[in-house]
């Protein structure tokens, strides 16, 4: 077994793909979309889904916005440099709400940026 993507709702498609791709450097892989059900489908990744953990973003069509949950915390990317991909996020217009360093009690270097939707996005060097 292996888990196979995340999905996360999204209230404008264009605008989600365009942070997960031009800010985090994803790939889209797919689309699909409804026309009964009114959904559109992107698939995004850092590889083919038939070897990596990719990110679904859904988008119904006659909604723009959700209410974040409690029980939701974040989704994690690895990345080389997390000072410099958090100056360019930054310059870029992306709230990074918390700045690159270290964890409290620990040593792993870590920053958190919101999405568009307001989705946290933890950032940990690699």
């Amino acid at each position: 077994m292996r888990l196979l993507h995340t999905m996360l709702r999204v209230g404008n498609l264009e605008r989600s793909i365009e942070f997960y791709t031009q800010l985090l450097g994803m790939t889209l892989l797919r689309t699909s979309e409804n026309q009964e059900y009114q959904y559109t489908l992107a698939f995004l990744g850092y590889g083919e889904e038939h070897s990596h953990t990719v990110l679904e973003l859904t988008y119904n069509w006659d909604q723009d916005s959700y209410d974040m949950g409690t029980a939701y915390g974040h989704i994690a990317i690895g990345a080389e440099d997390i000072y410099a991909l958090c100056e360019r996020l930054e310059q870029q217009g992306a709230d990074v709400y918390r700045k690159p360093g270290p964890v409290k009690g620990g040593s792993t270097v870590i920053a958190f940026v919101r999405d568009p939707d307001g989705y946290a996005v933890e950032l940990i060097q690699d």
